[in-house]
């Protein structure tokens, strides 16, 4: 019986041999027991070398996602592999470098794509249903609402999601760029109980796993368990986008929302369900976690453009958790709009915080240095407001 994923985590962070056993026990037990988890596969572990989707390998993991449903689990999938599954039928030998191909691509392979899960699952009773995403809906909140009713009703009624980017209309501004970051964001929307990464990698190693005497990193606690281990940038096979260290990305996005992760193989998928000592267990953080809003606007947004502050209003967003005002702004870089997600710099270029700004990038210069008293009097009662409101804001 699925139960939500409440165990105490923080016994485990003690030196003692014994705590730590513990820890990563009661982490792959809460994996195993979730009452909603995420799952994402990557496009290694669906298609053939030469780009095809492998049937048997969809088959393989449909059967394991049919039995977690079985037992009460709700289970949403994050999928990549519509690229890869374009690309033989389009005669492309390679995974394409422009947008414009890539998007071709994804436009012919997802639709492959989805009809062999849709397939196999309907083997099992089970109905499939495509849900497309881009960073976009995650920025905006009407959307990004959207996307959390669709995804809550979906589950509800029975159907088991699979996810994907909508790479045919993302742009190289506007993506996730990977994947493992879409479901770790994915897992945070959906309040998720535990995520699961599949991969081609069994796990995270220490060091290159060709070399004799490396081993698994059964277990990650927090960054300092990661001090001096080269992750390396990409994967096996040149028809996915994410290497380790997008895994490890997503893994710390995850945690950092309190959700426990695994990272494991494709081939491992069943035992890692399973709660079975394979792969590596990212623990969730200890401590106060972000906010929604936070986490959403610190992995899930990208600035349109600059606000860049003296060190005085550096020191209040940062150290002193305080909205930003126009007096502390000496510059401003894009083009935006009241509402955008902007970045907060120091005069030295070097993001600081993230946020929503309240006014156009055209109004900004005529408020910069100017106290919101002033403006008031000035302008108008509807400039006696903060730049970036505190609880809009997002220390990075």
């Amino acid at each position: 019986m699925v139960h939500s994923a409440d165990t105490q985590y923080n016994t485990g962070r003690r030196a003692g041999r014994s705590d730590v056993d513990a820890l990563e026990a009661a982490g792959r037990s809460a994996v195993a027991g979730a009452r909603r988890v995420v799952v994402k596969v990557g496009s290694s572990s669906l298609t053939t070398p030469d780009g095809l989707i492998d049937s048997g390998r969809i088959r393989d993991l449909v059967e394991v996602l049919a039995d977690r449903r079985a037992l009460g689990q709700e289970v949403i999938l994050v999928s990549s592999g519509a690229v890869a599954a374009g690309m033989t039928p389009l005669g492309m030998a390679r995974r394409p470098h422009d947008l414009a191909s890539q998007q071709a691509a994804a436009s012919v392979g997802q639709g492959l794509l989805v009809a062999s899960y849709a397939a196999e699952l309907a083997g099992h009773g089970l109905t499939a249903a495509q849900v497309l995403l881009t960073v976009e809906d995650m920025m905006r909140r009407v959307q990004h609402r959207n996307a959390q009713r669709t995804l809550r009703r979906l589950l509800d009624i029975g159907a088991l999601p699979i996810v994907n980017e909508n790479d045919t209309v993302a742009t190289h501004e506007i993506r996730f760029g990977d994947n493992d970051r879409l479901a770790a964001l994915v897992a945070h929307l959906m309040r998720a109980d535990a995520l699961v990464l599949l991969s081609d990698v069994d796990a995270l190693y220490d060091g290159n796993p060709a070399d004799e005497g490396t081993s698994v990193v059964h277990l990650v606690r927090g960054r300092a368990d990661l001090d001096g281990i080269d992750i390396g940038s990409a994967g096996r096979r040149g028809v996915g986008t994410g290497g380790m260290v997008t895994k490890v990305d997503s893994a710390r996005i995850a945690t950092e929302a309190g959700v426990p992760t695994l990272l494991t193989s494709a081939a491992n998928a069943r035992a890692a369900l399973s709660g079975e000592r394979v792969g590596t267990f990212f623990a969730p953080a200890d401590g106060r976690r972000p906010s929604a809003r936070q986490l959403w606007l610190a992995h899930a947004t990208a600035g349109r453009g600059s606000l860049i502050l003296d060190p005085g209003a550096v020191r209040a967003v940062v150290r002193e958790k305080a909205s930003l005002l126009p007096a502390g702004v000496v510059r401003v870089q894009g083009d935006f709009s009241a509402g955008d997600p902007v970045d907060l710099r120091d005069e030295q270029g070097a993001v600081v915080a993230r946020g929503l700004v309240n006014y156009d990038a055209a109004e900004v210069p005529d408020l910069m240095g100017r106290s919101t008293r002033w403006l008031a009097r000035e302008m108008g009662p509807s400039y006696e407001r903060e730049l970036v409101h505190r609880d809009d804001l997002v220390v990075l």
